[in-house]
Parts: structure tokens; sequence; C-alpha cells
């Protein structure tokens, strides 16, 4: 056979062999975000083992609190990012960080299918967008807890569903408190998980379910229904859409609230109740 008609065989060989293999390839920048967005996942598991309380670590320190949201809002944002990009979305985020935060932005939070603890027709609603593993939502609950103590009347609170994608329990830890809500007993079993949330597995839940007198063959039932996932999807998109970057983010009257103590609630309660 002709040498240089083997040559050219061999080329297009090769060409065809390089279409097929790209062909197969994934998309190279996916790929690069998946990777990042994976490392920035164990950074943030690494943070929180560090920060669980009776760690040893001091998780009243406002950097950790900032350290982690801003890891958290990286996460969030590369794994949005990645969304739009397997779907085929054009208009892709020309910047791979979280937004700004905009503090005097106004949005609009549908109580819907949430629970409000205390007066519903109180001038001020307090909303919080909530990881049930995350060490901050429990750092800060307690909080809330002496703010609706000293605002009986004035003051209700909700919580929003945000769990992040590296707390697998997170979860597992909003159905047991929706599924709770059957029963009448949400914040109940949202002020027993918050309270300590280093155990979130399903014996947990049957424990805390028999400490407040649930019936707990209905509880498990509940706990299983696959009603509460759609209901937690529309909280994280709620979440999303209203620029949530990190757990715990707090909105009083629909403005984002950097608020974390009780004299900082205080001031920006007696501000509004002012007006």
């Amino acid at each position: 056979m002709d040498k240089k008609f083997i040559m050219v065989l061999v080329v297009v060989a090769g060409v065809l062999l390089g279409i097929f293999i790209a062909s197969k390839q994934k998309d190279p920048l996916k790929e690069m975000l998946k990777q990042q967005t994976e490392m920035l996942k164990i950074q943030a598991r690494m943070e929180n083992k560090l920060l669980v309380p009776g760690s040893g670590s001091n998780t009243n320190l406002p950097g950790d609190f900032s350290k982690l949201q801003e890891l958290e809002g990286r996460i969030t944002a590369l794994e949005n990012l990645v969304k739009r990009l397997e779907a085929g979305d054009p208009q892709q985020a020309q910047r791979q960080g979280p937004p700004p935060e905009d503090y005097t932005k106004v949005y609009d939070i549908p109580v819907d299918h949430s629970p409000v603890r205390g007066n519903t027709k109180a001038p001020v609603t307090i909303v919080a967008f909530n990881d049930y593993q995350c060490p901050f939502s429990a750092r800060f609950h307690p909080v809330m807890l002496e703010v609706l103590k000293a605002y009986p009347d004035k003051v209700n609170f909700i919580i929003k569903n945000f769990p992040l994608s590296f707390h697998p329990q997170a979860i597992p830890g909003a159905k047991a408190v929706m599924a709770a809500g059957e029963q009448g007993k949400y914040f109940e079993m949202a002020d027993a998980l918050l309270a300590d949330n280093k155990d979130l597995s399903d014996e947990r839940f049957k424990k805390e379910a028999e400490k407040l007198g649930l019936n707990v063959e209905k509880f498990m039932k509940d706990y299983n229904d696959a009603k509460w996932q759609d209901m937690i999807q529309k909280d994280l998109t709620l979440g999303q859409t209203v620029t949530v970057q990190g757990t715990p983010t707090f909105y009083i009257n629909g403005h984002k609230s950097q608020a974390r103590d009780l004299d900082s609630w205080k001031k920006e309660i007696d501000q509004i109740l002012k007006k």
C-alpha cells in the first residue's frame, strides 16, 4: 500500500479519534467550577467542625461567623453558576463570587407554608434562613428567643430552611421539625435541635418526639413524607431570590439585618416601632 495513503489514513484516524474524545469530555469550565466548589465544601466542613459548641472554639467571635458566611456565599454562588452552565443559560454570571450585601433593600418574603411564632399581627416580623446543622444557626437561635420574650406582642418570628450542600443532616433536621409541626410542636422541635445540633440522626429525632409527647409512629410516618422536600426547595429558591449567602441570614420587616445580640435587635426593633 502507498506510504502516503497510509499516512493520510493515520492522520484522518487521529483527527476522528480526537473529535470523539473531545465529544466525550465534559465542559472544562464546568468541571473546574465543580472542583473549586468541592474544595470550598471541604474547607467549610473543617470550619464547621472547629466551631461546633464544645469543641474548644469560641463561636462568639464575629470573625469566625463572617469567615464561614463568606465561604458559604462562595459555595452557593459557584453551585448556582454550575446549574446555569448545565442548563445552557446564556446569561451566565460575570463573576464567581456572591453579590454584595444590600442592607437597605426591602425584599418580599411571603409566609407561605411556614408557621409563625408569636402574634401573627405583630408590627415586626423577623425571618431567619436557617440550616439545622450550622453551628451559627444554633448559636444565634437562643438570642431570637430572648427577642421574642422581650417583645411578646410586637415581634413574630419565622424560620425558612436553607440547608447547605455540605451539611448532609440539615435536610433531615428540617423534615423532623416540619413533621413535629403536624402535631403542633414545630417550634418546640426546632428549639430542641438548635439547642444541640451535633446529633441529627433518626434516633435523635425519635427521642425528641418522645420528649415532646408526640405520637412517635405518626411522627416518623410524617417525617418520611415526600412533601417536605418540595417545601424545603421552595424555601431554598426563595432564599436565592432574596440573596441569602450563608446561614443564618436574618430579615426584619423584609430587609437584611446585621443584628446578632439582644441589644442590637432591640435597637432595630425600637426604631421600627417608633415609626
